[in-house]
């Protein structure tokens, strides 16, 4: 509780100064309007979300049912912070960890209700270095020997070097697996390529990777830091940079399931009841197709540069 009233206070203390629609200069409401146009209806909400009313996601959040999505892929988590589970030949895979508190309450159960063994995850894969991701790595990493993945700039956020004056957080895991930009890693059946994206945090990382339905293989898209709260991202120029470089990589790799480790602004649960409610032929409503999926990104790109002018604008007052 302490955590979401934290979390609460700083959102609501940080949302009037950047997001009041009502002084935008003509230059904010240039970007604005881009980004109504490239919305359209499908991503009306995801753009008032983004442009007007971003939030952050919390520990207290509502909790999703776990649930399987694809034939090699399952969601757990909350409706704001998830993770993903993928069945290899060589064991399972985990893109992100929740939070390290929450491993007992909310991870492990989940995967237990879904019939996963945990002894099995070989790797967990996070999206960047915040302890909303990394969460049970330290448990899986001590415990089974999972290998935990990420980028050398993040690696420095969860264990800082030795020299730089911080120390690593007592619920953080132990350096380990650095991946570079455009590597791709094998396991057994399964390769999953990895994309540095700056903005949110130094070195957050972006993963496409193959899922299965029936017959049929996509491919998917997870962009691992999405900034929900702009006045407090690391760096805008970079995540403006990183989403223009994201759009290309999409593109390249015809990118076509969306999934995210911070869904909330995506109406997840509606999202999951359709996986449970389809009919024999229906789409996954994980698969939007390319086009759509590019565009999603080209709202919070200029969602982002309306932010950015924001901030230039209104300033946050001194700390007193």
């Amino acid at each position: 509780m302490k955590h979401r009233t934290v979390a609460l206070a700083l959102a609501v203390a940080i949302s009037p100064a950047v997001y009041a629609a009502d002084s935008d200069s003509p230059a904010i409401k240039e970007h604005i309007a881009k980004a109504i146009k490239i919305a359209g209806s499908q991503w009306a909400a995801q753009e008032d979300f983004f442009c007007e009313k971003p939030y952050a996601n919390l520990p207290g959040d509502a909790l999703l049912r776990p649930m399987k999505i694809f034939d090699n892929v399952y969601i757990l988590g909350s409706v704001s912070t998830a993770m993903y589970a993928i069945t290899t030949s060589e064991g399972l895979v985990l893109i992100d960890a929740g939070y390290p508190d929450q491993a007992n309450t909310v991870l492990l159960p989940q995967l237990k209700k879904l019939g996963l063994d945990e002894s099995k995850i070989k790797y967990v894969f996070l999206g960047h270095g915040h302890v909303d991701h990394y969460g049970a790595s330290k448990y899986l990493q001590e415990k089974y020997g999972a290998r935990i993945v990420l980028s050398a700039a993040d690696w420095d956020l969860v264990d800082p070097p030795a020299g730089s004056g911080k120390q690593r957080r007592a619920d953080a895991p132990k350096h380990d697996m650095v991946i570079t930009d455009g590597q791709m890693l094998t396991i057994g059946d399964f390769s999953i390529t990895a994309f540095t994206v700056p903005g949110h945090t130094p070195g957050t990382v972006g993963y496409i990777f193959p899922v299965k339905e029936g017959k049929k293989t996509y491919t998917a898209g997870l962009f691992g830091g999405n900034v929900l709260l702009p006045r407090i991202a690391y760096n805008l120029d970079l995540y403006v940079d990183s989403l223009t470089k994201w759009q290309g990589i999409a593109k390249d790799y015809k990118v076509s399931v969306q999934l995210q480790n911070h869904p909330h602004m995506l109406a997840i649960t509606d999202r999951l009841n359709k996986i449970q409610s389809r009919n024999d032929g229906d789409t996954n409503p994980f698969v939007i197709g390319n086009g759509a999926y590019v565009k999603y990104f080209q709202v919070i790109q200029e969602c982002t540069l309306a932010q950015k002018l924001r901030i230039v604008e209104n300033p946050a007052p001194p700390a007193k």
